[in-house]
């Protein structure tokens, strides 16, 4: 299943939802990146936020999920055990809300 920007939109929606819900910041997620021929970027803003830029275009939808799970984590400093339980309960929110479905 290859990514769309409505499927993206309601990933955002459910991961920032659950990042809060862990007592994470969710960062902000645009598409696409701005420096050419990356997959990914992230990009620390003033306020000590993130926004995590991810491409889109000719991915598979479980590539981009997982750049997002992972977006959330690199936004927080997570590591470790923390790190895994976040991940857990990231993906547990895209897999239950049929965003990873094909």
């Amino acid at each position: 299943m290859e990514a769309t920007s409505v499927r993206f939109a309601g990933a955002v929606k459910s991961l920032s939802d659950v990042a809060r819900r862990q007592g994470l910041t969710a960062p902000a997620f645009r598409s696409p990146p701005r420096l050419a021929g990356c997959e990914r970027t992230i990009r620390w803003r003033p306020d000590g936020g993130a926004t995590i830029a991810i491409r889109l275009r000719g991915r598979l939808w479980v590539q981009v999920l997982a750049d997002m799970v992972d977006g959330v984590v690199a936004a927080n400093g997570l590591q470790g055990p923390e790190a895994d339980r976040a991940r857990t309960a990231l993906w547990t929110a895209v897999e239950g809300g049929g965003l990873q479905a094909a």
